[in-house]
Parts: C-alpha cells; sequence; structure tokens
C-alpha cells in the first residue's frame, strides 16, 4: 500500500468480497525478466485463493507454475472518480490432484477460450491489499471531482 495516498485502505475481507464481484482481473508475473500483466477470467475459491482455468500447453501456465504473481482486479467509475482495486500475492501452482480438478471442473471458473487440455491454477491469497476511493473524495476531504 501506499500510505497518505488519500485513498481509503481496504480490510482483507471486503478486498476478496469485493473480488468475488468482478470476473475479469490482470495477473503480473515474470516473462523474460520483464514483467508481464494478462487479463484473464478468474473465480475465488473459498479459501480465498483465486483459480484460473487455462490451457495445459499455454505460455502462461509455464511461466507461473511454481513462481510468485501478483492478482490485481478492480472496478471504477469514471464519471463519479469512485472505484475500488485489489491485489492479491503469492504462489501459483497448476492443480495436479485429480479428485481437486474434478471439483474444479464442476465448481471452478470456465475458461472463455476453451482447449482439449485444460489445467487449474491457484494463486494462494498470501498478501491481500486494496483501496478505494468513494465518490471522487479523498482522506483529505478534497474533492476530486474538480
Amino acid at each position: 500500500m501506499y500510505f497518505n495516498d488519500g485513498f481509503r485502505e481496504l480490510q482483507r475481507q471486503e478486498c476478496l468480497q469485493l473480488l468475488g464481484t468482478v470476473p475479469v482481473g490482470r495477473i503480473v508475473h515474470t516473462r523474460h525478466a520483464l514483467p508481464a500483466v494478462l487479463p484473464v477470467n478468474f473465480c475465488l475459491d473459498s479459501d480465498g485463493a483465486v483459480l484460473l482455468r487455462t490451457s495445459a500447453a499455454s505460455e502462461l501456465v509455464r511461466a507461473i507454475d511454481g513462481a510468485i504473481v501478483a492478482f490485481e482486479a478492480d472496478e471504477v467509475d469514471a464519471a463519479t472518480h469512485a472505484g475500488w482495486s485489489v491485489v492479491v500475492t503469492g504462489s501459483a501452482s497448476v492443480i495436479r490432484d485429480a479428485a481437486e480438478h474434478e471439483r474444479l471442473a464442476r465448481s471452478g471458473p470456465r475458461s472463455w477460450v476453451p482447449s482439449p487440455q485444460e489445467v487449474f491454477v491457484r494463486i494462494e491469497p498470501e498478501l491481500v491489499t486494496g483501496r478505494a476511493l468513494v465518490g471522487g473524495r479523498t482522506l483529505y476531504g478534497l474533492d476530486a471531482t474538480s
């Protein structure tokens, strides 16, 4: 978090609740020693872990399996200058347990680009942070819309 920036810091539970309200976020990882950001659809598991479903042969799976990644989702209303942003940071891993894979095939995220062989990726919610700006008013009482 960036303290003293005028935004309201969100608590972990509030962050997870907000994440559950949007279908798309961005995964941030390292690609060829540089930061890479990729939009993905997702859902949350009951413990707050971020779940992705993608092709087993995807470059994304090779890049993030076993790596520390960040996942960000947000919702912004440009007209009212209000919105929120949540970041989950943690270890990403391909789910290899057959029973867990079967459970997620029934209840997990649906791929927007289905492929013949899909895997589920779990991002552990080790660090969950978020911030909000409500109605264009900062913590300092200033109107951000003027």
